[in-house]
């Protein structure tokens, strides 16, 4: 890739979000890594995660983890309801701290898409003997492949929202700089959110409002849960590729504007996962004009994620303010340091760790 000096890059650009500052617009995506025992992270997750920090990164976000021991997407994902997780995150937070990057952790409940196998196992959904459990949404419909979920009695739903405040409380506790509600890909808020799989008649169905308001209760507990102080995103799937049949952009914009007025700082923007026919494009930043339409018409931060990997591309996507910040995902994971390699492409300077300072390439 052919090296350029660029007078101004916005990629580059520190970010301020509340008391927080970004030092760059370059964040890593929550990948689930399937690696966790009881859901305690691992000396996995502290290499994986740390990777991302010494490689320049602004912000290294944790996996989906789970609020309580059934909100896992998988009997290997992390989950923050005990103090031996809270302490086990706490040790690669300080770590991602010395490398002066800044680290999140996604809060999450799977709902009708938990209670599954590791990819590596040879069958998906686990049992009771296995580790498994009773998986639960807002209505019996199952996800395909899936069993029929347990339909959440009003209780219920009101005892989750009370375990994502917890569960950010413990966040706060491990150290981490901001927690991210997870209300996308078809899991449990994001299930309450679509007309497709939410077919409640009390006040959690029906209406956008209804339907809406489990992931604004969250919204609201978490909060409340942190610092004033401390940011706080919430992942949606901006759309369901499926028209109007389903939950759609301006739905999104609708629920940002509300999320805003809860305390959202920020609207990482994905897409799809709750329906198995969706057509999905699968071009390279796919969902950028999801954000940027979020962006415009909700007035609130935005991040991009989706098929981004060129350096360009990012820096497009933020200067043109498409979005505030980009996520990346496989990209990273298949060159844990972009953020310096992106530095060197675009002629700025950016601090290498000293261990590996006699590699940095030459400007």
């Amino acid at each position: 890739m052919k090296e350029k000096v660029h007078m101004s890059v916005k990629l580059f650009e520190p970010l301020k979000i509340r008391d927080l500052v970004f030092k760059n617009r370059i964040w890593v995506s929550p990948m689930c890594q399937y690696s966790s025992i009881d859901g305690v992270p691992t000396s996995w997750h502290l290499a994986h995660l740390g990777s991302f920090a010494i490689g320049g990164a602004g912000l290294v976000m944790a996996e989906a983890t789970g609020v309580v021991p059934e909100g896992r997407i998988s009997i290997g994902c992390t989950g923050l309801w005990n103090d031996e997780q809270t302490k086990a995150f706490k040790t690669i937070v300080d770590f991602v701290h010395t490398q002066d990057s800044l680290i999140g952790i996604q809060l999450a409940h799977s709902g009708r898409k938990g209670s599954t196998m590791l990819p590596s196992d040879d069958h998906q959904n686990a049992d009771a003997s296995e580790g498994g459990w009773e998986i639960v949404a807002p209505s019996a419909i199952a996800f395909p492949t899936y069993p029929v979920p347990h339909e959440l009695t009003t209780a219920e739903i009101a005892d989750l929202v009370t375990k994502f405040g917890l569960s950010a409380k413990r966040a706060v506790a491990a150290g981490f700089d901001l927690v991210e509600v997870h209300s996308a890909h078809g899991y449990l808020s994001a299930e309450f959110l679509s007309p497709l799989s939410n077919k409640r008649s009390d006040e959690y169905g029906g209406s956008i409002e209804n339907r809406s308001r489990f992931t604004v209760e969250i919204v609201r507990e978490v909060r409340k849960s942190i610092p004033d102080s401390m940011p706080l995103f919430v992942r949606i799937s901006a759309t369901e590729w499926v028209g109007d049949e389903g939950w759609d952009l301006d739905d999104s914009v609708y629920l940002a504007k509300v999320l805003k007025q809860e305390g959202a700082d920020l609207i990482d923007v994905s897409s799809g996962g709750n329906i198995d026919y969706a057509k999905i494009p699968n071009d390279p930043g796919y969902q950028v004009s999801l954000s940027k339409g979020i962006k415009s018409q909700a007035d609130i931060l935005t991040a991009a994620v989706g098929l981004i990997t060129d350096p360009d591309q990012a820096e497009e996507i933020v200067s043109s303010n498409s979005a505030d910040a980009v996520l990346l995902g496989r990209e990273m994971l298949r060159n844990p340091r972009w953020a310096l390699s992106a530095a060197q492409h675009f002629g700025i300077n950016a601090q290498w760790p000293i261990q590996y300072v006699r590699a940095k390439p030459k400007q």
